[in-house]
């Protein structure tokens, strides 16, 4: 009797199309990020490696809050004239990015480094414009310059060692064909995380910070462990079934672990969504990175690097 399973490797061509239409706009985003004077790099930089002061305030509205728009604020915050620190001139305002955020009731400033007796004033100044503001929700974070340069080198060194950690051990555990991949499958998952987050700093704003770096070294082991469960079960079917050709072996392979992705990766996915709508505004581009990630992970892991394998082999 005939083994039954389903054939990947009939719809290769679809995946690689797919895979490489993504890879394409993201490399696009990433682009045109770097070509924008307002960002000039392959993703906008949040305050943890830019360094300045980023203050968020809740305006006190009863129902519904009066329109404030962001151009109001631009212009408020060009014609203020904060007391400079000794020794210090004093800082340009009118640069600064503004957000209105949960239809006018909160406002994210994104300026300068700025003193704790100019940040004071500088909300002090904007009541006139914005209303009467809850003290209790008033939120300011200042990253120096120097510091924010430091976390910025210190998160593309542990990318860097991270992945070539994982190369290492791809690299001792398989043969060349299959490290090669599994690496291919690495950057590919990497590469649309970061396009995703590049297309969202053009369009929405959206700046990366150190939780970004973070989501991508969890993306990249998820990414690895995935590939290599579907590795070793093809290395096992190589075995069982070695009268059979390569093709056949990997679509057996990938026929019987792909329950077992698709299970895992939606418990994954589960918490994470969780995270997204109940983790406040501090978790959500985090939860929405990992989320991209894990999905593009679980695709790579399932249509990317098993077709691949038989094309490679023969070469």
């Amino acid at each position: 009797m005939p083994i039954r399973y389903m054939r990947i490797s009939r719809h290769r061509r679809l995946a690689w199309i797919a895979s490489a239409i993504a890879c394409g706009l993201s490399l696009l985003g990433l682009a045109l990020c770097w070509l924008n004077p307002a960002i000039a790099s392959p993703l906008k930089p949040g305050l943890d490696f830019t360094g300045g002061t980023q203050i968020q305030v809740e305006r006190s509205c009863q129902n519904t809050c009066a329109e404030l728009s962001v151009s109001q604020l631009q212009q408020r915050l060009g014609d203020l004239s904060l007391p400079p620190v000794p020794g210090e001139t004093s800082p340009n305002l009118s640069s600064s990015s503004v957000q209105v955020l949960d239809g006018g009731r909160s406002l994210l400033l994104r300026l300068p480094a700025l003193s704790a007796d100019q940040s004071t004033a500088l909300i002090e100044e904007l009541t006139p414009v914005t209303g009467p503001l809850k003290t209790s929700a008033t939120s300011i974070n200042t990253i120096g310059p120097t510091l924010g340069s430091r976390l910025l080198q210190g998160s593309i060194v542990s990318l860097l060692v991270s992945f070539a950690a994982i190369a290492v051990y791809i690299s001792f555990m398989y043969n060349g064909v299959f490290a090669f991949l599994a690496l291919l499958c690495l950057a590919h998952d990497v590469l649309i995380t970061c396009g995703v987050f590049a297309w969202l700093g053009l369009l929405q704003g959206i700046e990366v910070d150190s939780l970004f770096a973070v989501s991508l070294i969890t993306v990249a082991g998820y990414s690895v462990t995935d590939t290599v469960v579907i590795y070793d079960r093809i290395r096992e079917q190589r075995k069982l079934l070695a009268d059979l050709p390569l093709m056949d072996q990997v679509d057996v392979a990938v026929d019987a672990t792909l329950t077992r992705s698709l299970y895992t990766s939606l418990t994954t996915l589960l918490p994470l969504f969780g995270l997204l709508f109940f983790g406040g505004s501090s978790l959500f581009w985090f939860a929405v990175a990992l989320i991209v990630g894990i999905a593009v992970g679980s695709w790579s892991s399932i249509g990317l690097a098993p077709t691949l394998l038989p094309v490679l082999s023969r070469r």
